[in-house]
């Protein structure tokens, strides 16, 4: 009988051998009413199911001629204790030709792909589907107790919270500190959200002030001491290690590990996830809270930025927690921070990192001079990536006596922010991780000279050529050939 036959039709299930898994499923089966047939060589047991006016017989399914009483059957579940004898019923059933569906159990990862061989479909191991629901189970119970912990510290807050962002913050960061923020709320407390540096990328301010989130720069707020919590959030990936603050950190949470352990009343680290915004939606979630367009916005953007769109380093746990925000998001205001308008000043940086850049192979490198906006050569890195036959990219500016260099890479075998740290941590602060890093180094260490009108083209060209070299020494770029240059 042809699979198109029996899609048009009721679908008719057969379990071999069934012990205690077996009757399981097929109560399951029948309280769904399914047409399940069951067949074990246990007279006793076959009349035991008959009593509970399950549909059984008798047969041994590790004799071929097993597959006389199923070859009416679509999907066929072989969960007999004894590995043999599925072996052998699995053997049997694709022997004789068909197209049946095919579900065994296995006993161990060696018969497992045995089974399989074989030709079963899916194959199952009880032990490790016991131990998968154990650690779900775990996971469920750790994300309880967790909750209960951070809502106490909330809940015992004297006087205000404060939600620290790292240094120049990102949609992940403060994103996360938008949900911890709406979390507060939710316990009555009043959270301000404090960050250091700026908001200078395009895309970062229009994400911020489409969402109408209320960011407070540090100069602009009261001494930490006066605080009566202080959390931080995503705060490892700025580079800094640990965090200088002022008074003890009472929450922090974050989805990358610092160089050395952060010291809190409530700690909660997940390399295991991509974004911070997915841990602050399982908070939602579990507090039960749903969350508002603005918090759900900003915390879909978060893990998209953090994931490029679900095409990096992308975990179960983060494709979960952005369907749970899906519904609640407005996608017209995603759509408009995804595409802001360039300013000037990035239009100018891009313009003349286009016009230096200089090709090694599949690595690009360039300059844009004196600049205003730093933010803007990370922009500027970005869409040079984005040329064909490019898989990374470096683009370097000077500003207030300062190296700036942002880079972007897309090479699976490289690791950018490593590459970074290699090759400028002793000179300046290097931060990134496998896809992005920044660099910032004083002037006077690779020039030895002062900046002044007379000399920017010299010293230009200076730190252009001790940067270059240093970065493709780093990243094992050869230098025998002369590089092609955009102009």
């Amino acid at each position: 009988m042809s699979s198109g036959v029996r899609g048009s039709a009721r679908t008719r299930y057969a379990i071999l051998g069934c012990g205690s898994v077996g009757h399981a499923v097929a109560e399951e089966l029948t309280d769904r009413g399914k047409d399940v047939l069951i067949l074990d060589r246990d007279e006793s047991r076959v009349e035991a199911l008959r009593d509970q006016d399950l549909n059984a017989q008798v047969r041994d399914i590790s004799e071929p001629d097993v597959v006389d009483a199923i070859g009416d059957r679509d999907i066929i579940l072989i969960l007999a204790s004894d590995v043999e004898a599925n072996k052998a019923a699995v053997s049997a059933v694709r022997d004789r030709g068909g197209d049946q569906y095919v579900v065994v159990r296995a006993s161990d990862p060696v018969s497992e792909d045995e089974l399989r061989d074989r030709g079963a479909d899916v194959v199952i191991n009880p032990s490790t589907v016991i131990a998968d629901s154990a650690l779900q189970s775990l996971e469920t119970g750790e994300l309880e107790y967790m909750a209960r912990q951070l809502a106490e510290i909330i809940e015992g807050t004297d006087g205000r919270m404060a939600i620290l962002t790292h240094d120049n913050p990102e949609p992940d960061s403060i994103a996360s500190a938008t949900a911890l923020q709406a979390i507060a709320a939710a316990f009555d407390v009043e959270a301000d959200i404090l960050y250091a540096g700026d908001v200078g990328h395009q895309e970062n301010r229009a994400f911020v002030n489409l969402l109408g989130i209320d960011l407070l720069a540090r100069d602009d707020a009261p001494p930490l001491t006066e605080y009566g919590t202080l959390a931080a959030v995503d705060l490892a990936k700025s580079g800094e290690g640990n965090v200088e603050l002022e008074t003890d950190v009472d929450v922090y949470i974050d989805h990358s590990e610092t160089e050395t352990p952060v010291e809190a009343r409530f700690v909660d680290v997940r390399t295991n996830v991509s974004s911070t915004s997915t841990i602050l939606t399982k908070y939602l979630q579990e507090f039960d809270l749903s969350p508002s367009e603005a918090v759900a916005t900003a915390l879909l953007y978060g893990i998209r930025a953090e994931t490029l769109d679900f095409k990096r380093d992308t975990s179960p746990a983060d494709l979960t927690a952005a369907a749970y925000l899906h519904p609640f998001a407005n996608h017209d205001t995603l759509e408009q921070v995804e595409s802001p308008s360039m300013s000037p000043e990035t239009l100018d940086v891009l313009a003349e990192a286009i016009q230096n850049r200089q090709v090694q192979g599949s690595h690009l490198f360039s300059t844009a001079g004196f600049i205003r906006d730093r933010e803007a050569l990370v922009q500027a890195a970005q869409h040079l990536l984005n040329l064909e036959g490019i898989t990374t990219s470096a683009v370097l500016g000077i500003a207030d006596d300062t190296i700036y260099l942002a880079a972007r890479s897309k090479d699976i075998r490289l690791d950018i922010g490593n590459v970074l740290q290699e090759a400028f941590s002793e000179m300046g602060d290097a931060a990134g991780h496998s896809t992005q890093g920044s660099v910032e180094i004083p002037l006077g260490i690779f020039t030895g000279i002062e900046t002044s009108e007379e000399n920017r083209d010299t010293l230009l060209q200076l730190t252009e050529e001790a940067v270059r070299r240093k970065l493709f020494d780093a990243m094992g770029v050869e230098r025998g050939g002369e590089a092609t240059n955009g102009s």
